[in-house]
């Protein structure tokens, strides 16, 4: 244990000695992990499962930086360096090569073409008789399975159609907690209230701003570069969830920087190839 550390310990023997003087700001669980954010003389620290992995100034950072210490006990943690150098297995020249485009990014760039062809943003906020175009749409890539695209014909075929469409427009604009309810509630009659249906055409209208969730790619591959998204996650359209998910979005997008990725495609490209391509395949594309 070296001095600094020593000197947490302390620290926090001391706060646990005096509960009335320390109070705990926030608490969580990441994995099987218990998370707590306490403070003390206006300093704030970090503990997982009762150690102090972090401390500062600033409430919101040491609660980062605690998950980020807890998530690498996960066995499949393997950070963002780790993350970046199984994208360029596959991909050794990244976001900006032709292998790359032709995998991942060029038939998605086409459904947000024909998305906003057929229903753009601003006409879909209030307009009505988009219903089959969008629902074309969604059978335009893969990123839904066929179960889910099968149950979408019940949505976009009926007379909700345009209350479904207008909602996920409001959700695309505003980004906020009151649309997401909104969308929900236009979703929930036909069981389809799920992430990948919810956020897809916000992420294809506004690639820039929002991403479309994939749960278990998405919650493997926070798991493996420690970010809280793993833990957090809950199938319920909840608003949290997805803050969580920008913030996943936001510091994924940092760490490759120097990548160059342009959007939310390539850093939902990214997550996909991270999570789920397979290490034993022999296509490498460049």
């Amino acid at each position: 244990m070296d001095h600094s550390t020593a000197k947490l310990v302390i620290v926090f023997e001391s706060l646990e000695h005096e509960m009335g003087v320390a109070k705990t700001i926030r608490h969580g669980n990441l994995g099987k992990r218990t998370l707590r954010l306490a403070e003390k003389d206006g300093k704030f620290y970090g503990l997982a499962d009762g150690k102090i992995c972090a401390e500062g100034d600033d409430a919101d950072r040491v609660w980062l930086q605690l998950h980020d210490e807890a998530g690498k006990s996960d066995p499949r943690y393997f950070g963002y360096s780790g993350a970046r150098s199984r994208f360029l297995k596959f991909f050794p020249n990244g976001f900006h090569s032709d292998g790359y485009a032709n995998q991942e990014r060029n038939y998605k760039l086409a459904a947000k073409n024909k998305l906003e062809a057929a229903a753009p943003l601003e006409e879909a906020l209030t307009g009505s008789g988009f219903g089959e175009a969008v629902l074309s749409v969604y059978r335009a890539t893969n990123m839904l399975s066929p179960f889910e695209k099968t149950k979408l014909q019940e949505v976009f075929r009926g007379s909700s159609a345009d209350a479904v469409i207008q909602a996920a427009a409001a959700f695309a604009k505003n980004a906020d907690k009151a649309s997401l309810v909104r969308l929900e509630n236009t979703l929930k009659p036909f069981d389809s209230a799920k992430w990948t249906v919810a956020t897809y055409l916000p992420y294809l209208w506004r690639p820039e701003q929002h991403m479309f969730l994939k749960p278990e790619v998405t919650k493997d591959y926070a798991a493996r570069v420690g970010h809280s998204f793993a833990s957090i996650y809950e199938a319920r359209l909840n608003f949290n969830v997805y803050v969580s998910l920008l913030d996943l979005v936001d510091r994924t997008t940092d760490e490759l920087n120097d990548l160059k990725p342009r959007d939310g495609i390539d850093i939902q490209s990214f997550i996909w190839v991270v999570g789920d391509y397979q290490e034993d395949r022999e296509d490498i594309y460049t």
